[in-house]
């Protein structure tokens, strides 16, 4: 800290902004449903006039319904309830003698003037549309993020340039690393020395542990002082291919994998129950050991993850080629090794000069120098210094076994990234070897090809993501596939309201839609198993799904009358039969809390189920998968075309029955095993 306070404290301030990114920011359970508003009962139609003005009236108005300038909307108090009642928003006009006008904000149709005029009421005036769909977690998202969540994922220049690589498109992220590149010329590798939260925490493992066991260390100069170059290399072969190995190796996402699967589970926990937690698998056990890996090698050498083997930081050293500034010795030195020992990048050579693709800049050395002979000063400045090779530092150019370690590090490099892209598939693009049907991916997910040419494993959609919808992959699809986000709609079902997840992704594998369009983004389709289903099956009464889907406002389940009796004369008896439940395809979303809730009451709590009855499944014909467009332009022109289809069908001289759309609503679908749904094998939670 006395050496280089300055270092010291920018580090502390980054990684306290990381964690608060990562802990606050993306923590979604501070966020409060929006409440039903304020309103007012008892109102009666007094008066409607010819330009579609409303009057009504009431013997004393409430103070809020005088003082508010935003819209009223009308609710039919004699209606089943406020959704069915629901008149439409109206401007707030004049206010009189225990009455108020009112003026919709469109022409009302001839149902509704029928029924204004027809209903008895008593009408509700309401400060909230009770069709509106809630937005807290969207909106509570957007009111803390001063700062974008994936901040620190987006200025890894790796992974900006990995996944733009891979994909064979732009990301946005490479414009935010591009910038810290540009300021690096000045700073030379600033992001290592100043910025990256994961050098910080290398830092304060090894001050507190690494150096007080020394038996494991190792000499300065090896083999392994390249290790970082040819890291990058394969990465960038890799992408070449079109596989993203970015995120196993890529320095922000280490940390950030690394707290979600350690530091989360403790805040989820005490804050919320460790019955909120889920389980673990073989995937996290070995994100957890690579994290701790990343530590350990500290006992080699100090930051030896960051001297030699971080290829985020070689992208950096590359960098320095083209730096403006660096540091230079005076004439001045006295050779007393201060520098040589304090230099946490062994960045200087044994001359006191500087090996410059290594340094920071962080002016450690500068702080402990006893006569002030260090400077950082433009890169042409040659003013009063030292004799270079003074004292020898027996560095020779590259020779002959400089040569054969530089072949052998290529080589390597090349062979481990065809190993790669040989066992997880070259791009994606064939998807060989992935189960069927494929696992639910988050809302606007872009295809299963690019998904995996873009998604980094980072884990930011997952701590972001409320009940932990999204959980990490396993092996059930190899590497391919491995710490990538999937649904559990067993454990959770996507939030109406939240769309955190695309908000978040530093790549653009989920998209950042609005609330709106994500509403509409269809993650699968939910899939009706008619054999255990309990009113199909002829057990037992039930209407879970068709109440969650409703009260997430989809109205994508309807009824259909089943096992009804009829008597000797062919008329149904009263009281036979079940109400059964029909998803209507065109409407699902695949959010999964259809499932959820048949999962929790059916299977865990009552005991009459075995899996759950009613699944989301993706794939092929069962989910949109869009990198580019628009989610509501589609389900509009879905919805024209069915249209026009009813309207041939009727020129035909057949008129299809509530029944008949149905069905082909909920045409049939590729097959599924029921008994695993998402072809992983997950374990209930």
């Amino acid at each position: 800290m006395a050496a280089s306070p300055a270092r010291r404290v920018t580090q502390a301030a980054c990684f306290l902004l990381f964690l608060f990114l990562f802990f606050y920011v993306c923590w979604p359970y501070d966020a409060k449903l929006q409440t039903s508003g304020r309103h007012s009962t008892h109102w009666t139609l007094s008066e409607l006039n010819a330009d579609g003005t409303v009057t009504w009236q009431r013997e004393e108005i409430p103070s809020w319904l005088r003082e508010t300038k935003d819209l009223v909307y009308v609710i039919d108090g004699a209606a089943a309830n406020d959704q069915q009642g629901f008149l439409g928003g109206f401007t707030k006009g004049n206010l009189i003698e225990n009455g108020l006008t009112l003026q919709p904000l469109e022409a009302l149709s001839a149902d509704r003037l029928s029924q204004m005029l027809v209903s008895p009421g008593p009408w509700t005036l309401a400060e909230t549309s009770p069709v509106a769909w809630p937005s807290h977690y969207a909106d509570h998202l957007h009111q803390k993020e001063r700062l974008p969540a994936e901040l620190f994922l987006s200025i890894d220049p790796l992974v900006s340039l990995s996944t733009a690589i891979a994909s064979r498109s732009w990301v946005g992220s490479l414009a935010c690393a591009a910038i810290l590149l540009v300021i690096c010329i000045f700073i030379p590798r600033g992001f290592c020395g100043y910025l990256c939260p994961l050098g910080t925490l290398i830092d304060l493992f090894d001050w507190s542990v690494g150096s007080r066991l020394s038996r494991f260390r190792i000499e300065a100069d090896g083999w392994w002082v390249h290790i970082k170059y040819y890291l990058l290399l394969g990465t960038l072969l890799c992408a070449v291919f079109g596989v993203l190995v970015s995120g196993y190796v890529a320095a922000i996402p280490v940390i950030t994998r690394g707290m979600l699967l350690l530091g989360d589970p403790l805040q989820t926990g005490t804050l919320r129950g460790w019955h909120q937690v889920p389980a673990i698998h073989g995937g996290h056990l070995l994100s957890i050991a690579l994290f701790f890996g990343v530590f350990a090698l500290g006992f080699l050498r100090p930051r030896f993850w960051c001297k030699y083997v971080c290829p985020s930081g070689a992208v950096f050293s590359l960098g320095n080629l083209v730096r403006l500034t660096e540091r230079k010795v005076e004439s001045s030195c006295i050779h007393c090794d201060k520098c040589v020992e304090i230099c946490p990048f062994d960045a200087i050579k044994p001359d006191f000069t500087t090996r410059t693709t290594d340094c920071t800049l962080c002016q450690s050395c500068g702080g402990v120098c006893p006569v002030h002979a260090i400077k950082f000063v433009a890169r042409g400045d040659e003013t009063q210094l030292k004799l270079a090779n003074d004292p020898a530092t027996n560095e020779t150019a590259i020779g002959r076994r400089g040569f054969l370690s530089l072949a052998a590090g290529t080589t390597a490099a090349a062979v481990g990234s065809g190993i790669l892209v040989h066992s997880i598939g070259s791009g994606g693009s064939t998807l060989a070897g992935l189960a069927e049907p494929r696992p639910v991916r988050p809302p606007g997910s872009v295809p299963e090809a690019e998904f995996l040419q873009m998604c980094i494993r980072c884990g930011e959609c997952f701590k972001a993501c409320p009940n932990h919808v999204l959980q990490l992959e396993g092996f059930e699809q190899g590497l391919a596939g491995l710490w990538a986000p999937l649904v559990n709609a067993d454990w959770a079902g996507c939030e109406s309201s939240c769309n955190a997840c695309g908000q978040v992704c530093p790549t653009g594998a989920i998209r950042a839609l609005p609330i709106e369009e994500k509403r509409v983004a269809r993650m699968g389709l939910a899939i009706v198993n008619e054999s255990t289903c309990l009113p199909i099956a002829g057990i037992a009464a039930c209407q879970l799904c068709v109440d969650e889907c409703n009260a997430a406002g989809y109205q994508a389940i309807e009824f259909t009358q089943v096992h009804t009796q009829v008597d000797d004369l062919g008329m149904p008896i009263e009281g036979s039969g079940f109400l059964a439940p029909v998803v209507l395809a065109d409407q699902c979303v695949g959010c999964g809390l259809c499932q959820t809730r048949c999962h929790v009451i059916n299977v865990k709590q009552a005991g009459v189920l075995k899996k759950s009855a009613i699944v989301i499944a993706a794939g092929e014909g069962r989910e949109d998968r869009l990198i580019s467009g628009s989610y509501r332009e589609k389900r509009d022109q879905e919805r024209t075309q069915r249209q026009r289809r009813v309207q041939d069908d009727a020129g035909d001289f057949f008129v299809p029955s509530d029944e008949s759309e149905k069905q082909e609503s909920a045409s049939p679908q590729p097959a599924i095993d029921l008994d695993d749904p998402f072809g992983l094998g997950h374990p209930s939670s």
